[in-house]
């Protein structure tokens, strides 16, 4: 039985005393994994909430956005939705560990999450009906891009104010730029009180209105077709008798995402375009305010490839190939011909070198990023793709402590 919010022993939340992972999101309640695409945010979301129920306890959900299939067999899932389902306890018998709290899924439905919107906003049955069945909702709540960033934060909202879970992991929508999916509650405030709306929803009787609009239409309706005119027409006179709920909840998402109990990991390889990316968002929380809590590193290096014992090793395999080979072929099954060996042994040592030379530059790279976030962690090159919860686990341990 999954302890409740009251019951759950968290830490102290002094941001000088975070230096892990575990701590970080011991004292928090929302975290939000960034970045831009391809860089293993949604992994390293999946990874964290899982660790997060495995030591901590608590209620723990993982809200992806578009996971691959192969997230949610890790999960032991067949598949999930809009509706959050449990991770059965088979998949944590299996990775060989019992966790303290219990790990739940779900994946964001944008059509679904707006259709429930709606639902919710709509003044009366009627036009609830009406803006459902508008050919042009349909479109935009379906395929509009910026209308899958603010429904993911809307969605968030609405599940940590339901305060079914004690930790809520997200992963951002798949956007060009990871700040995106922060400017959506702000967009969607400022599109209720603009004038575009305004003109839009002008009564039809108003002389100005009928004046400046119709060139316009006279031109899309030989474009466009009336039908889609009236389309247009229909959904933002709809859209607007629900402006001031939509507003109040554009409102109120803002407010979570600077709540001190929501915090940001920002997920980078340390490639140049994913690198620039990540320090773009680091700039634009610091600038909104909002708490960086980690920055999570994937596919680096490891470390040994940075310590001066190996570089001397390195060397003398290549100084010493021809001896070393001498040595080794003979004793190999099949035999093999000491320059075949000489070769290989010498092509392994500059190959280390090279190796190592970015290991330094990526060091740098890492130390020139540390000063922000709370916690800084790296996640090695994995030999194989994550296939199961094991794999998920063995992930965050990396990024745990």
């Amino acid at each position: 039985m999954a302890t409740r919010k009251a019951d759950r022993p968290r830490r102290a939340a002094d941001p000088e005393k975070v230096r892990t992972l575990e701590q970080l999101l011991a004292t928090k309640e929302i975290v939000i994994s960034c970045g831009s695409g391809g860089v293993g945010k949604t992994t390293t979301a999946a990874a964290a909430a899982a660790m997060a129920a495995t030591p901590l306890g608590g209620k723990v959900l993982v809200l992806t956005v578009d996971p691959a299939r192969r997230l949610a067999s890790a999960l032991g899932l067949e598949r999930f939705g809009n509706t959050e389902v449990r991770v059965p306890s088979s998949a944590f018998e299996a990775a060989g560990v019992e966790p303290r709290g219990e790990l739940w899924a779900a994946m964001l439905d944008t059509k679904q999450s707006w259709d429930d919107l709606v639902r919710r906003h709509a003044p009366d049955a009627a036009t609830r009906e009406q803006i459902l069945a508008n050919s042009l909702y349909q479109n935009i709540s379906g395929r509009f891009v910026q209308s899958h960033d603010y429904i993911a934060m809307e969605r968030l909202h609405e599940i940590h104010t339901s305060g079914t879970y004690d930790l809520i992991v997200v992963d951002t929508p798949p956007t060009r730029h990871a700040i995106d999916f922060l400017e959506a509650p702000d967009r969607m405030a400022e599109f209720f009180s603009s004038k575009l709306l305004r003109w839009l929803t002008a009564p039809a009787k108003s002389r100005v209105m009928t004046m400046a609009s119709k060139p316009f239409y006279t031109v899309a309706d030989r474009i466009l077709g009336s039908q889609f005119l009236e389309d247009i027409a229909e959904f933002f006179s709809l859209f607007q008798s629900m402006a001031p709920g939509f507003v109040e909840r554009a409102d109120a998402v803002t407010r979570t995402l600077a709540d001190r109990r929501t915090t940001f990991v920002v997920v980078s390889t340390l490639e140049a375009a994913p690198l620039h990316e990540a320090e773009f968002f680091i700039e634009a929380l610091d600038e909104r305010k909002l708490d960086l809590g980690a920055l999570v590193l994937n596919k680096v290096l490891p470390a040994y490839l940075r310590r001066t014992a190996t570089t001397g090793v390195a060397k003398r395999m290549i100084r010493d190939a021809d001896d070393i080979a001498a040595q080794l072929a003979p004793s190999m099954k099949p035999a093999a011909r000491p320059d075949d060996v000489s070769r290989v042994l010498a092509t392994v040592g500059e190959s280390f070198l090279n190796y190592q030379v970015v290991a330094k530059r990526e060091a740098e790279q890492r130390a020139s990023l540390s000063r922000s976030p709370d916690v800084v962690a790296a996640v090695p090159y994995f030999d194989s793709d994550i296939a199961d919860l094991q794999g998920l686990l063995a992930l965050g341990e990396q990024i745990w402590r």
